[in-house]
């Protein structure tokens, strides 16, 4: 007589108690706990259980979400999602990266398609845990990083009976998901998964998939598919309008460009164009560190956290080129002509007018421009008003480096952190004050910088940290995090101590929502309830496995970085910030 486990509850159909053999079963047998089908039944022989059919849907899934080289999912397992779990634990080139909360595993996996430009994963159970991914999935899809989402759901048998943790998850995940969908039949499976990704490389965004446990159970034989035959990428060739936008520059005295996301790949040819027709650059902040700040031609990021001296040196512009980016900010430029650059053509000349439009991408417009057009001089007035510039924001940046007051000036974080950082590093920022303070005083000279741009949630930081430390296990990772972005995700600092991740975690700690408060004041409303009691952060770390540095005097800031940059394992800088020092957003010219 034999045993047979349900691989979706763990239910066990004893043969010797039960009577009759399992064999002999009819086929509309079902799971009596679960309502799992009669294919979802293993026979256990010993501790081990061997499969009734060579592969079921959670592998096929699994197989198929290889092939296209996704190496990590992360999340959490449990109930809903355990025969997905398994069929992860079994295959030999993906592993699960265990999270503490499903918004931390939905943020890693943003931040992993934002770096890499490849797809993140994340993947949940039904009901709280599906909806926990929803702010971290939102990211992906406002800043247009291709994710996909992995629900576990529960059984289909139960669905529509208000069952525990039955939620409609596409109905609700569709509102801001480029696909979702449900795999309700094993033949649906590798046709619904390629279409998820497709979308989300097509968008880009994210896309969701609701997995019934009792469908990830059924049997699927058979071969995955090619993504070579499948997955393709827009390659447009623009001509006209680069013509119209050439014309334009030529005509121009003072243009400027203004590189956006989606020119991240293209600094040395965009700094070549630059210096090719006299133009400065200025960019996004999701851009910084697309070029290097330090050089002459660059003016850093333009927007409400940029710094003081980009928007008072375009004010003097006659026409801007925008290459890769919406740009929301329209208010911090003169009115002049703009020539816009984007994949998406909807966004060409979406929320102001546009005198030459392109759509394309905004590296090969680069090149096609350079070779269009022929060298010339910048206008010697609005160098000499350049140089200007720069010679006042360095002068910031050095009064920040020498200011040894206490409580710590957070200007003279960003210095230590400059003086520290290697030229390979990635920077991943959470949002709060700390976030204005790097974008408008930290000079990027190849470093990577990523944030939660356009959603601005708090939470970001240290997950992003983690996934740009497994995707780039070769570069130092560095998460700059408030305190109050910290209590949000601060406990995956032990994710990063269990995968040995030597990321530094600098905590901006002030006991307050500075950002808030500064918001509050500013809106003419009386500061309430943005201050709290904080532990020591670097006892935290030290009890955690990791490295811990409580710094309170900026003359220590060095010796902390220092350490906290040699270490293989993670750590914390924990800095008492002047909770009274600020800075201001620039909302106008």
């Amino acid at each position: 007589m034999k045993k047979w486990k349900c691989s979706v509850c763990g239910y066990v159909y004893d043969e010797s108690h039960e009577g009759t053999p399992f064999e002999q079963l009819p086929e509309s047998w079902t799971c009596p706990r679960c309502g799992a089908p009669r294919s979802a039944f293993q026979v256990i022989e010993g501790e081990a259980t061997v499969s009734r059919s060579k592969s079921t849907v959670a592998d096929k899934l699994v197989e198929q979400l290889a092939a296209y080289g996704v190496r990590r999912v992360y999340g959490i397992p449990g109930h809903s999602n355990l025969p997905l779990t398994d069929a992860i634990r079994r295959h030999q080139d993906i592993e699960l990266i265990l999270t503490r909360h499903e918004q931390a595993a939905a943020y890693m996996a943003s931040a992993h398609a934002k770096l890499t430009g490849e797809i993140g994963v994340c993947m949940s159970i039904a009901g709280p845990g599906a909806t926990n991914l929803i702010t971290g999935l939102v990211d992906a899809a406002t800043d247009r990083a291709p994710v996909l989402a992995l629900l576990g759901q529960v059984p289909e048998v139960f669905l529509g009976s208000e069952s525990l943790q039955e939620i409609a998850e596409t109905d609700i995940f569709k509102t801001f998901c480029v696909y979702a969908e449900m795999i309700t039949h094993p033949a649906q499976a590798l046709q619904v998964l390629n279409l998820a990704i497709k979308k989300a490389y097509a968008a880009p965004g994210p896309a969701a998939l609701s997995l019934p446990t009792d469908v990830l159970a059924k049997p699927l034989d058979g071969s995955i598919w090619n993504p070579g035959d499948h997955l393709f990428h827009l390659d447009p060739l623009p001509g006209d309008s680069i013509k119209k936008a050439a014309a334009m520059l030529q005509q121009s005295r003072r243009p400027v460009l203004f590189a956006g996301w989606g020119a991240r790949h293209c600094g040395p040819d965009l700094l070549d164009l630059a210096y090719h027709i006299g133009a400065p650059i200025a960019t996004t902040s999701r851009a910084k560190g697309t070029v290097l700040e330090s050089d002459e031609m660059v003016l850093g990021v333009l927007g409400s956290i940029g710094n003081r001296f980009a928007p008072r040196i375009v004010q003097q512009a006659d026409l801007i080129v925008i290459l890769g980016s919406g740009f929301r900010q329209r208010n911090l430029v003169p009115d002049i002509d703009v020539v816009q650059v984007d994949i998406d053509a909807a966004r060409v000349g979406k929320t102001f007018p546009v005198k030459a439009g392109i759509v394309g991408d905004a590296h090969r417009v680069v090149q096609m421009l350079r070779q269009a057009l022929p060298k010339r001089e910048m206008d010697p007035e609005f160098r000499s008003l350049i140089r200007e510039a720069h010679t006042k924001y360095l002068g910031l940046l050095e009064a920040d480096r020498q200011n040894l007051l206490k409580p710590i000036h957070p200007g003279t974080v960003i210095q230590a952190l400059k003086t520290h950082a290697p030229q390979n590093a990635i920077i991943c920022s959470d949002v709060g004050d700390h976030t204005y303070w790097f974008y408008k005083r930290f000079v990027c000279e190849g470093q990577t910088t990523l944030l939660c741009a356009n959603m601005a949630g708090m939470g970001f930081g240290v997950p992003a940290a983690i996934a740009c430390s497994f995707a780039r296990p070769e570069r130092p990772v560095i998460a700059l995090t408030g305190d109050g972005g910290f209590g949000m995700a601060g406990m995956e600092f032990t994710t990063a101590v269990h995968n040995r991740l030597p990321i530094t975690i600098v905590v901006f700690n002030d006991g307050k929502l500075k950002n808030i408060k500064k918001e509050m004041e500013g809106s003419g409303y009386p500061v309430y309830r943005v201050e709290f009691p904080n532990p020591d952060f670097s006892q935290f770390a030290k009890t955690a496995g990791g490295l811990g540095f409580r710094v309170e005097d900026p003359e220590d800031l060095d010796e902390a970085f220092r350490k906290a940059m040699a270490s293989s394992l993670p750590s914390i800088i924990d800095v008492k910030i002047d909770p009274e020092k600020y800075i201001e957003a620039i909302h106008r010219l």
